[in-house]
């Protein structure tokens, strides 16, 4: 169990797991809780550790360490190499991001430290932005044991892109450990104190995954101070069996709180405001991530230290890597098209679910973030948000759900703060793509993004309007009226003006979610179970390719569905196949759903459809007249709606 906290801050008593409603901290941190002051640093800074294999079995461990030849075993902080083996550390976590250190921070160079034991060599290397090698300094040893080495490179030549990294080798009749390898900066006047939050809500597994997973590495975690958990759901974490042993292993730095549901907005929210409340420094960091993330503990490292170099507060995000395909990058850098209402928009060069073990298609280059990129926002699966910013620009908006990483991003940006996403700290998450649009979170996700566009763009109603009808029509195309309603609520909530956040979305979810009960084709089945349809009835149709005249198609399935003419009575559609030129084609449709755990059933209702495309049209119409004063109703709410007393009303504290 870790001792008490660092020089410089006040701490908590332990005492036992016994969480209190009402938005209270647990008894793990007793009553008083922790107390953020700066601290005098002690010894190097840690930027990140040298590892060689991942936090789980699933990961691979190329993803740390490439054996280019010979015999290699390879753990999580060591490696072995037999004689004449290579090794390098040009993967996605070897390399140390140089050019965002050169960039965004005031270090100046970087030291490599390890201890070694046997004969080899050991070699700095480094790429620019077309990611061409070059050695930048190189260390050989003969018969050493348990011994340390240092290299050096300086954090220079790397403005456009590129990155550092360790490559390892040994010749004929050598055996070379490498361990504990630290990549280290010269530390700060005095360290930032940083918080840990955690959001979740019915995921109790996945949470306590994550607590243990930082309580495992907490030796190296030198610059957390606290973690907080809100922990929002009816299946508490405090009720598994491991908690009370995680809640003795994290000792003071761990904080259970038990509050009502207030979505993402709120858990992560609650981090903010502990860390504001108990703070002495006006110098802290708050790290968000989420609770169903498989998590590498060395993000914290990461990010943290990068936080305390970087040479001006600023917002700096992990990457997310998918779940389901640990080797895959989601995006290196993203941002959102606020008057197209477009969040997760790849910035140009970046990788966009790119194998990281795979080349490029075009170049032939090995998958790497060579060039440095600038992000718009960052999800908040991880994101490091200084309290110099919420000082600044207050909290985030009550939004639940959807979209307020992004607003809060471009509302620091307002006030010249950006959004670093850094590479090669990341977590897995779960992959977006396999998750189905048709859910009530659509609702937040549209009216969120109406909201924040009003807030930070020029909100151009005309482009607005204009996708928001595109959107509307396609699903009415493919038969998906609770989807239309859902988009209709949507818009219909944004013009109730800023009231509609007061509750911070409790009574929009419930409502949106009995909206959303009215229709069939909301609901899941499974495959061999479709109410009135038979299974062995249901056979694929696939799709043609996509049409070259879509606007022609467009208007003759819209002509096509008035009339009530279909092309086909009954079939199954594939998920990645039911884009509006086929389904439109259908009297009935069994689509999978995308996360292939069962099919959707939409069958053609033309009341309904009429009464839907009437009832969009007049609120459209509305949101094209009524807008701009609803955007100025907005921008006066938003000083209060973000404020530390709206959020500690919305807590009932």
């Amino acid at each position: 169990m870790p001792g008490k906290a660092a020089t410089g801050r006040a701490t908590a008593t332990a005492a036992k797991a016994t969480p209190v409603t009402n938005g209270s901290h647990s008894g793990v941190a007793g009553e008083d809780a922790t107390t953020f002051a700066e601290r005098p640093p002690q010894g190097r800074l840690l930027a990140q550790r040298g590892l060689y294999a991942g936090p789980s079995a699933v990961v691979t461990k190329d993803l740390y360490a490439e054996v280019l030849a010979g015999v290699v075993s390879r753990h999580r902080a060591a490696i072995t190499l037999e004689e004449s083996a290579k090794v390098s550390g040009n993967t996605y976590f070897g390399r140390f991001p140089a050019s965002y250190w050169q960039r965004w921070t005031t270090a100046k160079q970087v030291r490599v430290e390890a201890v070694v034991t046997g004969s080899g060599q050991l070699t700095v290397s480094a790429s620019d932005v077309e990611g061409e090698p070059r050695v930048v300094a190189a260390h050989p040893v003969e018969g050493v044991q348990q011994a340390s080495v240092t290299l050096e490179a300086k954090i220079d030549k790397f403005l456009d892109g590129g990155a550092l990294w360790l490559d390892l080798a040994t010749e004929t009749g050598q055996r070379l450990t490498v361990e504990q390898v630290r990549w280290t900066v010269d530390p700060p006047e005095q360290i930032r104190p940083t918080a840990v939050t955690i959001c979740t809500m019915n995921r109790a597994d996945d949470c306590l995954a994550n607590l243990q997973a930082l309580a495992g590495d907490l030796s190296s975690l030198e610059t957390l101070d606290a973690i907080y958990v809100a922990d929002q759901g009816t299946d508490r974490v405090d009720s598994r069996d491991g908690f009370d042993q995680v809640a003795k292993d994290l000792g003071d730095k761990l904080h259970y709180i038990n509050q009502p549901n207030l979505g993402g907005a709120g858990g992560f929210t609650r981090g903010l405001y502990e860390v504001a409340g108990h703070t002495e420094t006006a110098h802290a960091n708050v790290l968000f991530m989420d609770d169903d993330v498989l998590l590498e503990p060395d993000l914290v490292i990461r990010l943290t230290a990068f936080s305390n170099r970087a040479a001006n507060p600023i917002i700096v995000g992990g990457q997310m890597l998918n779940l389901l395909h640990p080797h895959q990058l989601h995006v290196g850098a993203e941002y959102a098209q606020l008057d197209a209402l477009q969040p997760g928009v790849p910035v140009e060069h970046s990788l966009e679910t790119a194998d990281l073990l795979g080349v490029d298609e075009e170049t032939g280059k090995p998958n790497r973030q060579e060039r440095r990129l600038d992000a718009g926002y960052n999800g908040w699966w991880s994101c490091l948000i200084p309290y110099e910013v919420v000082q600044k620009i207050g909290y985030p908006m009550p939004f639940f759900f959807q979209w307020d990483d992004s607003e809060y991003s471009y509302r620091a940006r307002g006030h010249g703060f950006p959004t670093v996403t850094l590479p090669g700290a990341g977590v897995w998450h779960a992959d977006f793509h396999w998750k189905d649009w048709d859910e009530w979170h659509r609702y937040f996700n549209l009216r969120n993004s109406i909201i924040t566009a009003a807030l930070h763009s020029t909100f151009n109603l005309t482009v607005v309007c204009r996708v928001l009808l595109a959107q509307l029509i396609r699903y009415l195309l493919c038969m998906q009226y609770g989807l239309s309603h859902t988009l209709i609520k949507a818009v219909e909530d944004f013009l109730e003006g800023p009231e509609i956040l007061r509750d911070g979305g409790v009574a929009a979810m419930k409502e949106i979610r009995e909206i959303r009960s009215r229709y069939p084709e909301t609901k899941r089945h499974d495959v061999t179970d479709v109410p009135g349809i038979a299974s062995n009835d249901i056979g694929i149709l696939n799709a043609a390719p996509k049409p070259s005249l879509q606007r022609v198609i467009l208007l003759k399935r819209i002509l096509d569905r008035v009339l009530g003419r279909h092309r086909f009575g009954l079939g199954q559609i594939p998920s990645d196949e039911a884009s509006w030129w086929h389904v439109s084609l259908f009297e009935t449709a069994v689509v999978t759903d995308a996360s292939q755990e069962g099919v959707r059933v939409r069958q053609y209702d033309r009341a309904r459809m009429f009464a839907l495309a009437k009832h969009g049209a007049k609120v459209l119409n509305r949101l094209r007249k009524e807008g701009p004063a609803v955007q100025q109703q907005f921008k006066r709410a938003m000083p209060e709606l973000t404020s530390r007393e709206n959020w500690k009303r919305l807590y009932k504290l």
